[in-house]
């Protein structure tokens, strides 16, 4: 075997087990892992493509090929369209003033951060009277978005045990998703999880930190071109 095919058969090999491994780690969140996965998948068909020109510039193309295959891969999880764009704006124009932060994820998602102030007391799962209208109206958006996805993450901060706050976290989550499910939202949009105090936002040490990790997030992508 000359070196060229064996260095297209490594960086396909290296890229492949990349693929396999990042779509398996359990610290990664839903679209870190899919930015992950499309990296590596990227990174394997661009190995692919690139291996398939002359013998002595083929391990070079399939590395080169590798590297641009796996920035693209790592773009391409969800679709950013002018419809995301207009519903981010929506959102922010909904909760302007409420503390709520909207941003756009890496892979074209949005989260939206809703703080404990105004959405869940100390140790409780039931939704606080001021936190409904913001729902209600994230409500309205999903409605006027039928193909958006929605995931609803729950946090704690590290207050209490994993063994209360691991339920706790999940049970927001859940409270959050029937509420969206009782304003009309269809209930096989939302996928849902809880996280406890395993992703702190800011230091668990002081009130204002602790605040803070006390949150939910929801999660919205669209796949639809």
């Amino acid at each position: 075997m000359n070196k060229p095919l064996r260095k297209t058969i490594a960086v396909l090999a290296a890229a492949s087990m990349a693929t396999f491994s990042f779509a398996g780690c359990e610290t990664m969140d839903d679209g870190q892992r899919r930015t992950a996965t499309g990296a590596g998948a990227g990174a394997v068909a661009g190995a692919a493509i690139g291996a398939l020109g002359n013998d002595s510039n083929r391990g070079r193309g399939a590395a080169a090929g590798a590297a641009i295959g796996a920035a693209a891969g790592a773009l391409g999880g969800y679709i950013w369209n002018r419809r995301m764009e207009n519903q981010q704006k929506q959102i922010e124009q909904q909760t302007r003033g409420t503390g709520v932060e909207v941003t756009r994820t890496a892979d074209n998602q949005l989260r939206v951060n809703i703080p404990a102030d105004i959405s869940f007391d100390v140790g409780q799962a039931a939704i606080r009277q001021n936190f409904r209208p913001v729902l209600d109206n994230f409500a309205q958006s999903l409605a006027q978005n039928p193909s958006a996805s929605v995931t609803i993450i729950g946090h704690t901060d590290s207050t209490g045990s994993s063994a209360s706050n691991e339920p706790l976290s999940l049970q927001r989550a859940d409270a959050t998703r029937d509420y969206l499910v009782s304003r009309g939202v269809p209930a096989n949009r939302f996928s849902i999880d809880g996280r406890g105090a395993r992703e702190p936002v800011a230091s668990n040490d002081t009130d204002a930190g602790r605040a803070r990790n006390r949150r939910v997030e929801i999660i919205v992508g669209d796949r639809d071109a």
